[in-house]
């Protein structure tokens, strides 16, 4: 997901939002569904690297296709809307494992190959990717992109399309010419040998990248990557990491930080196939994942009122104290609770990163702006796992006021962020 989001956001600068959008969820979809049938770990492991690649794209590029769409007035609260359906996902893949996971099993290709419950939920898991693609085809090109790129007339017709969808009753369309800018244009490689043109498109991504760090905008890009890693790690490292301290809640008592030394040597070991613990976790995944809904309507209704620094600061700041007590809980209810609550709060600042990405960078550095934000997160997601995975049983309070020091740092560096509510796209 990290190369993902890399490669495809300095692609949709150069071909296009819709087209970018369109093969990255193709490959997201049959990554996903040709890894349902791997026999074999380094196979399986092989695909689930490509369907990443995919989805890594999707996730970027798609808020910069929906925002350039969206009016100044409404831009933040249509954007979170979007961003909503990031929790729906989650709730809809919780729900799904709890009910396909335990149960289903499917034989195939003889008594050898088992198309069990797991394969059939990853092939599930590819069907809102799958129907995404096919609609894209269907879908215009951002007008944004095409007026950067000096493509009057197919501006002009994603407009015209526009007007008569809002205003199906009335045909005349009294716009004839669009103020168009040039200057940023990328040369799209042509017909050479593909030598030159690797070192041609090699040379584009490096120039888009090394703009992001140029003045004026320098700034805004490194404090946007240190919020993106700080919330990344946190976020996923508790995110990875918290039905197994539900589980060490459950089966020993007390503090999730002293339930291993309590229960060193008594700990039954995991039982993949104990279906008691197994709904425990779907149910708990479940909760953790809906309860985001508070904090996405929290944000749909006050982000344009109450700007987008106000709420960053304040989201990301109450996420680190509250990683800050997991710790001080003693029963798995406690555990849950709290788990809810660190999701709640800092899906608010996940929605504001998805509009600040939009709002604060020019049309042709914004899909490789939020491929490189994201690149950052998936790092600090990758080093939140690790952290905890080395920590969490020797030096639990370790990872946890680390990231509570982190979320909180990282919301004060958005303090030096410019106010972009309600203003214009750059």
């Amino acid at each position: 997901m990290m190369v993902g989001g890399y490669l495809w956001g300095t692609l949709a600068d150069i071909f296009g939002r819709r087209a970018v959008l369109l093969w990255s969820l193709t490959m997201n979809a049959l990554g996903g569904l040709a890894s349902s049938f791997a026999h074999v770990f380094w196979l399986f492991l092989l695909l689930r690297v490509i369907s990443g690649i995919g989805v890594g794209g999707s996730m970027p590029v798609i808020f910069t296709y929906f925002g350039e769409f969206q009016p100044k007035v409404r831009r933040g609260q249509m954007i979170s809307v979007l961003a909503m359906f990031w929790m729906a996902g989650n709730i809809m893949a919780a729900a799904l494992a709890w009910l396909v996971i335990p149960h289903s099993e499917l034989r195939l290709f003889g008594p050898d190959f088992v198309y069990n419950s797991w394969r059939i939920y990853l092939a599930l898991c590819i069907l809102p990717s799958l129907s995404s693609a096919l609609l894209f085809i269907l879908m215009p090109e951002s007008p944004k992109f095409l007026m950067q790129k000096g493509k009057e007339q197919q501006a002009m017709e994603v407009f015209q399309r526009m007007y008569r969808g809002n205003k199906p009753r009335h045909s005349s369309f009294h716009v004839n010419r669009l103020e168009i800018g040039m200057h940023s244009a990328k040369p799209v490689p042509g017909s050479k040998s593909c030598c030159r043109r690797i070192e041609s498109f090699t040379n584009l991504f490096l120039r888009s990248t090394a703009q992001l760090f140029q003045p004026p905008i320098r700034k805004v890009t490194l404090v946007m990557i240190s919020i993106f890693f700080t919330l990344s790690f946190g976020y996923y490292g508790l995110w990875m990491w918290f039905p197994e301290l539900f589980k060490r809640t459950a089966l020993s008592g007390g503090s999730v930080c002293d339930a291993p030394r309590r229960a060193n040597h008594t700990m039954p070991r995991p039982d993949c196939n104990n279906d008691s613990i197994s709904s425990e976790i779907y149910f708990e995944s479940f909760i953790t994942a809906a309860s985001n809904l508070p904090g996405n309507i929290f944000t749909i209704l006050l982000i344009d009122k109450l700007g987008r620094k106000a709420l960053l600061v304040v989201s990301m700041m109450m996420s680190g104290c509250s990683v800050f007590f997991v710790w001080f809980l003693k029963t798995q209810t406690q555990s849950l609770v709290m788990s809810c609550v660190f999701s709640g709060v800092s899906v608010i600042g996940w929605n504001v990163l998805d509009v600040l990405g939009v709002e604060l960078f020019p049309t042709h550095l914004r899909s490789t702006a939020s491929g490189v934000f994201n690149g950052a997160g998936r790092i600090g997601a990758i080093l939140g796992n690790v952290v905890f995975g080395q920590l969490v049983a020797t030096h639990c309070a370790v990872p946890m006021l680390m990231v509570a020091v982190l979320l909180t740092a990282g919301g004060l560096s958005a303090l030096w962020l410019p106010n972009s509510t309600r203003r214009d796209l750059p």
